[in-house]
């Protein structure tokens, strides 16, 4: 797990991760044109989830689901 510190909506938080939904998370951002903070900002402010961690793990996954085809 990777944790990193990021400052959304005026506060600072922490997120805990694997490596590879950092990395999925850094694609998406720079798929969007986006910092990670503006990313994880959004994912914050549209989760149906109380955990923000949990909450980018799904965002990870709709967006992967997204790219297949079909």
């Amino acid at each position: 797990m990777d944790k990193r510190s990021l400052s959304i909506a005026g506060h600072r938080t922490s997120i805990a991760l694997e490596p590879e939904f950092w990395a999925a998370l850094d694609a998406m951002a720079a798929e969007k044109s986006q910092t990670m903070a503006a990313l994880i900002r959004d994912i914050d402010e549209n989760r149906q989830t109380a955990n923000l961690s949990s909450a980018a793990r799904l965002a990870v996954l709709r967006w992967y689901q997204d790219k297949m085809p079909g």
